[in-house]
């Protein structure tokens, strides 16, 4: 078969679901051979084929006898039928953005889930219901100890209208050390989010270099401003955000873990770092490298191994571990 033959049979099949779909009553098969000038044996792989694309179709007697198909109206115009499976992902989405304190963000994918669900036809939600039922009690989050931050939604939405309009926005920020309150005038490019979100801006201080991450928590009194600024063409969110190990910024630095052969299978599994090899080791540990700043949420992540990994480089983290160690058992550093 030629492959304009190929092309010539794939848009017969895009008309026929578009006819099908278009059609009140629905085609026959008779209609079909007629319309694309088939044998009663083509049409009926025709008719099979959309088919198998579109589950949700009806299948009548009409009036004359002859048996008819069709596609009802709705969301099942598209060739791949939403499945029990994809309403749920969209519902645990919603809970785990809710685990995290954004409610905000989730309300959002409830509010979708909602519309979906109102606009699908009814035998789809005959089909999918005890399914989509079954697996939203079956899908759990553990609970993950941590800050739960409170944020303003009216403040959110102001800073996310910013960054679409890249217009300035100025607020009071109260220091997590101090408990000190600033003003900032800042140039906001979008958001981080970690065990807290972040807001990633530009100080609009001549003299102030680079960006900034301001906890979205500690933001009071935020207004837009009618100045506007030019955008890094240059600047990647995700790049940004690569940098560092979580949230923290800071110059990257070489790091090196060896992961004990009691841990090191689970290990390959993890993504601690999107710049990350492993090197496996001929006593069965492994080595894990990668670059990127964040010493301090590197140092607490790797007590949740519990002695599993040994720190190889830097030897700032080697020390800060110490350090810690130090703190919690009362004991000097040698």
């Amino acid at each position: 078969m030629t492959k304009s033959a190929r092309h010539e049979k794939a848009e017969n099949l895009m008309r026929l679901a578009r006819d099908m779909q278009g059609s009140v009553t629905g085609l026959t098969l008779g209609e079909i051979e007629e319309r694309f000038d088939v044998s009663r044996r083509t049409a009926e792989r025709m008719r099979d084929a959309v088919l198998r694309l579109y589950p949700d179709y009806l299948e009548e007697w009409a009036p004359d006898g002859l048996k008819r198909w069709r596609i009802p109206a709705g969301l099942n115009r598209t060739p791949d039928p939403i499945q029990a499976g994809e309403m749920t992902a969209l519902a645990a989405g919603a809970e785990s953005l809710r685990h995290e304190g954004r409610e905000e963000q989730a309300a959002l994918l409830d509010k979708l889930g909602a519309k979906l669900r109102t606009y699908l036809p009814r035998e789809t939600l005959t089909r999918i219901e005890p399914d989509y039922e079954l697996l939203v009690q079956s899908e759990g989050l553990a609970f993950r100890p941590g800050p739960q931050a409170t944020i303003e939604g009216d403040t959110r939405d102001l800073l996310r209208l910013a960054i679409l309009c890249s217009q300035q926005v100025a607020f009071d920020y109260r220091s997590r050390g101090t408990g000190s309150i600033s003003h900032q005038t800042v140039e906001p490019y979008g958001f981080l989010y970690g065990l807290r979100p972040y807001l990633v801006a530009r100080s609009a201080n001549p003299q102030a270099e680079g960006l900034r991450l301001f906890s979205l928590a500690n933001i009071d009194k935020a207004w837009q401003l009618k100045t506007t600024f030019v955008r890094d063409p240059t600047f990647s969110l995700a790049d940004y955000a690569a940098r560092s190990f979580g949230t923290f910024q800071e110059s990257p630095v070489e790091v090196a873990w060896r992961v004990r052969p009691t841990s090191a299978e689970d290990a390959r599994t993890w993504i601690f770092h999107p710049s990350q090899t492993m090197e496996d080791q001929p006593d069965g540990s492994l080595i894990v490298k990668f670059r990127a700043g964040g010493l301090v949420e590197m140092c607490w992540h790797l007590f949740t191994w519990g002695g599993e990994i040994e720190v190889l480089e830097p030897p700032e983290l080697k020390r800060m571990m110490a350090e810690q160690i130090s703190c919690f058992t009362g004991n000097e550093i040698a």
